[in-house]
């Protein structure tokens, strides 16, 4: 299998396999290989690093996505799904082969077809991919596109960062104007507004590449006296791109760095004029922010407009909920026009449900069952079962436990859902064509004609409310 030619240009040369990648993929030393038994599987637990989304939790998730269906269908973007394996080169030019990402975290394999990949670290790389691959250049630009999925990384598993996580990203393609910039960062903004999270955004410009070499070399200048200090390796390894000492996690380092020159100061007048439209069109649009010279995301692709989104109060020890930026030079390295401008974000879902369970957020409940469904005997299950597709059809939520036996164990499960009305089929209603309706909260009973059950229901129940059609 080979790809298609449209992202030739992006893996003409052969992938070379760095040592680092396969070293960080076998167990650290910490770690216990898993010998799964031959027998049965009664000794396997999860994945190190994975994790199971139980029921309990599922109306944080719920609530999550819809708060992000919701503002991407306001803002007009497209949802798109990517696949969650791609060629490795995909990840390794567009995020860098020097980057923490491609170095230690990526899940890279050699497929039965000798094909080199890996499951996706991050979301832009592949929907950049789609858009070039697809031909999506020919539509009205900018293409504003959003997803919601997992993600991979092998890192080193901790609260709030696991090796399979979730995003919530949007990006728009085709476009460079400074506008797109401040309405990313505001709309990452408003997520957390609607989701009642207090945060706080950091907005940077890493300007362009002239920029970025001047700085760099000012960077390394402002080093050189504190060289000593620092981890000869570390420098080594950033030598070709410095700016990634200022995300580097050492606080030592960072120490020295809190006086290093700010590139803000380096940026060429172009680079400058196009971080102050950003910064002017966020005060117009009335998003709180705050500059750090020291956001630069760590990413080879990235390019002018750079920002994260921090927990209100949070501390340097603290991750961030989510960042993103511009990355003007993407669709060109996937062999696009060299023109076509891009900005994107992406925001950390668990990290997201880890705060609001800390701040106790009021979450929406999963909506209970309006009706409760009660049989007695086998024909009267066989009725039982057919009504309960009308009312679905219908719209209506139905509990039952067809399962059981005794009318009186279906009425306690019913006592306890909180139903307002449970229907009972016996005997006598089978032999009538009729269901007897009880109303849970008085005790009230009344018999009513079977084929007349979804238009009763409607009138108590969705006849104020609207929500059964």
């Amino acid at each position: 299998m080979t790809p298609k030619k449209k992202i030739s240009k992006l893996i003409k040369k052969p992938l070379t396999q760095k040592k680092g990648i396969m070293k960080d993929m076998e167990p650290k030393p910490q770690e216990k290989l898993v010998a799964l038994p031959k027998g049965n599987l009664k000794e396997v637990r999860l994945v190190r690093g994975m994790k199971d989304i139980m029921p309990e939790d599922e109306k944080y998730w719920r609530h999550i996505y819809r708060t992000a269906e919701s503002l991407a269908d306001t803002a007009y973007f497209e949802r798109i799904e990517t696949p969650i394996m791609e060629y490795t080169p995909i990840f390794s030019r567009a995020v860098g082969e020097n980057t923490d990402i491609v170095e230690k975290e990526m899940f890279s394999f050699t497929d039965r077809g000798g094909d080199d990949v890996t499951l996706r670290p991050e979301g832009t790389a592949g929907v950049v991919r789609a858009y070039v691959e697809h031909g999506m250049i020919n539509r009205p630009q900018p293409v504003k596109l959003w997803y919601f999925g997992p993600f991979f990384r092998y890192d080193r598993p901790q609260s709030g960062r696991q090796r399979q996580f979730y995003q919530f990203g949007c990006e728009v393609i085709g476009d460079s104007h400074p506008v797109i910039d401040a309405q990313m960062i505001a709309m990452a903004s408003e997520f957390f507004k609607r989701l009642g999270l207090p945060v706080t955004l950091q907005v940077n410009s890493i300007g362009d590449k002239e920029s970025r070499v001047a700085y760099g070399r000012a960077l390394m200048d402002f080093l050189k006296p504190h060289r000593h200090k620092i981890d000869k390796e570390l420098l080594e390894h950033y030598k070709k791109t410095p700016l990634r000492l200022l995300d580097v996690k050492d606080e030592e380092l960072q120490l020295i760095l809190d006086n290093a020159p700010q590139i803000v100061d380096y940026l060429t007048p172009q680079a400058n004029q196009h971080f102050v439209k950003v910064l002017e069109h966020l005060d117009e649009l009335d998003v709180s922010y705050q500059l750090n010279s020291k956001i630069v995301r760590g990413l080879d692709y990235y390019s002018h407009t750079t920002f994260e989104v921090m927990p209100d109060g949070a501390d340097k020890k603290l991750h961030a909920l989510g960042g993103g930026g511009r990355y003007d030079k993407l669709v060109e390295l996937f062999g696009g026009r060299e023109d076509i401008g891009a900005c994107g974000f992406a925001l950390g879902i668990e990290r997201i449900i880890t705060l609001m369970k800390e701040m106790n957020l009021p979450v929406p409940e999963r909506k209970p069952p309006e009706v409760f469904l009660a049989q007695l005997g086998d024909k009267a299950r066989q009725k039982a079962i057919k009504i309960l597709h009308e009312l679905q059809r219908a719209g209506f939520h139905v509990a039952e436990t067809f399962s059981k036996e005794a009318l009186k164990s279906q009425m306690e499960i019913a006592n306890r859902l909180h139903v307002t009305f449970t229907l009972i089929i016996g005997q006598k209603e089978m032999i009538d064509d009729t269901v007897l309706i009880r109303d849970m909260e008085n005790g009230i009973q009344e018999v009513v004609d079977s084929r007349k059950i979804v238009a009763e229901l409607r009138k108590r129940i969705g006849g104020t409310n609207g929500e059964h059609h």
